[in-house]
């Protein structure tokens, strides 16, 4: 007996699948805010040194604060007011002959800064001065936040398949909000970065739980659908974060402002069910009965249930080993799933480079950051509805193979785009990003149908750690464009391209059951019977 025939007894996609969703839906939008939520925290608005005081020393006498800044601070190669450097002594004869600043002695702002305060009320940037000589610490704020998040999922997914998606999920909405909130009301950057860190290794369950908890619910004919609505939970949250950025513009209460939702999930999570095929798997047969009962009564087909027995439960997931405690070194135990979690994890990590490199550059293209953020939020859509088109026409693998080509040859042919052209080049970027999306909803979708259920939520984490590596490496190699301009925008593309190479040689999953155990992916006989035909 299959699970995907109780499915179809009990219904694969009724009032009690739909409960999920939503409630899922509504607790896991928080996760893309805190994602992008240091675009606009650690931005760096416009500033300069912080001039001496006419009032305190007056020195200055009466002049204007045009002739202030004359005389105080250097203008660099394009024109501009240096962010960085003062003179180290008043240049009084810049008043008669401004363009006479030649052998003019420079010195690193002495007195700190003075911030632009017009787009933004407060940044952590200009709280603790995380410019100039620390400017890489904002970039660093976010990587440290991803690192989080990497460990996050590796931990959530080993515990979760030890010890329920349930129970995990709880977890993750109540340590991720204490962390969230925490980090508001920190006094130091370092204070800020261990919170923060701690901030995303809570959150990340609440992704990867969530979505194994929806795809291990529905039957084969919807789990393409509701695969793409929960991505869309990730889209609805990086477009809500838009206005809740423009609408706070103090970083402390916009922090709070997006990780309160989550108290959205700890209300409605007594109604979240545990995984039934994850309680069968683990010889809960009681339990995982009830579960089925629930399902069915809100569905309307409790008749159908009645032949179904907890006893009888036991033939839908047979294991080598009964009550044996899988971990991820089951993933490379065996042949084919160990090549099954190398070529995931390299698709997943790719694609969030490329994904996250575009996603935080929303200055690199010289336009207004919320417009950016916008338009790249909404690139989403277009993505995702795509996909819910081309998985069943074409399939997940070529779907995958074609969205992360397609990613490839949009971010090369920003490479050539010249850095003028600023809205071509963001035009362009955004294409991109509709195919990153694309790209990024298959592979969720198609990652937990490759991995059997006594090790998915296993499968997942690991896959969702080194896609959190990718992010946090992400914006360092936006800073590569001091060395050459070019050269951040050369590592996305051939990240892409990578990872369609890796997705050409996976198996394609389109009507077909999930695995269940290791056996059915190693292709036993009665596997491929079962599975693979």
């Amino acid at each position: 007996m299959k699970f995907e025939a109780i499915l179809a007894d009990i219904g694969g996609f009724g009032k009690f699948q739909k409960m999920i969703i939503a409630i899922n839906f509504m607790s896991r939008f928080t996760l893309p805010c805190h994602f992008l939520l240091n675009n606009f925290i650690a931005a760096i608005p416009a500033h300069h040194c912080r001039i001496p005081s006419v009032d305190s020393e007056g020195i200055f006498g009466n002049l204007s604060l045009a002739d202030m800044f004359t005389i105080s601070i250097p203008l660099e190669d394009d024109g501009t007011r240096s962010s960085c450097r003062m003179f180290a002594e008043p240049q009084y004869h810049l008043l008669l002959n401004k363009s006479d600043v030649t052998q003019v002695p420079t010195l690193p702002c002495v007195d700190g800064w003075v911030y632009d305060n017009t787009t933004f009320k407060s940044t952590m940037t200009a709280e603790w001065d995380l410019v100039c000589d620390k400017r890489s610490r904002t970039k660093a704020s976010a990587t440290v936040f991803f690192i989080g998040v990497m460990f996050g999922a590796l931990t959530f997914g080993s515990l979760s398949d030890r010890f329920g998606r349930r129970i995990m999920l709880l977890t993750s909405y109540l340590s991720g909000m204490l962390f969230g909130l925490a980090s508001a009301f920190s006094v130091s950057f370092l204070m800020f970065g261990v919170l923060r860190f701690l901030t995303g290794f809570c959150m990340t369950g609440i992704v990867i739980v969530s979505s194994v908890l929806c795809v291990e619910w529905v039957d084969i004919e919807h789990r393409k659908l509701v695969g793409i609505f929960e991505n869309f939970s990730w889209t609805f949250g990086s477009i809500t974060f838009v206005a809740f950025a423009y609408l706070v513009t103090d970083w402390r209460w916009l922090t709070i402002s997006v990780t309160l939702p989550v108290i959205l999930g700890i209300i409605t999570w007594r109604w979240m069910p545990e995984s039934a095929r994850w309680l069968i798997a683990n010889g809960k047969l009681e339990e995982a009965h009830l579960c089925l009962v629930k399902c069915a009564n809100m569905n309307g087909t409790e008749t159908l249930l009645q032949r179904i027995q907890p006893e009888t439960l036991s033939s839908v997931v047979v294991t080598e080993q009964k009550g044996r405690v899988y971990s991820y070194l089951d993933l490379i135990r065996t042949p084919k799933m160990r090549r099954l979690s190398l070529t995931t994890g390299v698709i997943w990590f790719s694609n969030a480079v490329a994904f996250y490199g575009i996603t935080f550059n929303i200055s690199g293209f010289g336009l207004n950051a919320y417009l950016t953020q916008l338009l790249y939020s909404s690139a989403e859509v277009p993505g995702k509805l795509s996909i819910y088109f081309l998985l069943d026409r074409i399939g997940r693998k070529r779907t995958q193979v074609g969205m992360l080509m397609m990613l490839a040859i949009s971010l090369g042919i920003n490479m050539v785009i010249p850095k003028e052209m600023s809205r071509m080049r963001t035009a362009v970027a955004i294409i991109g990003k509709v195919f990153a999306s694309g790209s990024f909803g298959t592979t969720i979708l198609y990652s937990s149908e490759l991995f059997p259920t006594v090790v998915r939520q296993n499968g997942m984490g690991y896959n969702s750690s080194l896609a959190r590596m990718g992010v946090a490496i992400a914006p360092l190699i936006l800073l590569l464009d001091e060395i050459w301009q070019q050269l951040p925008q050369l590592i996305l593309c051939l990240s892409a391209a990578l990872g369609a190479t890796m997705a050409s040689t996976l198996s394609e999953t389109r009507n077909r059951c999930l695995p269940e155990t290791i056996e059915d992916v190693e292709g036993s006989v009665q596997a491929r019977s079962s599975f693979w035909l």
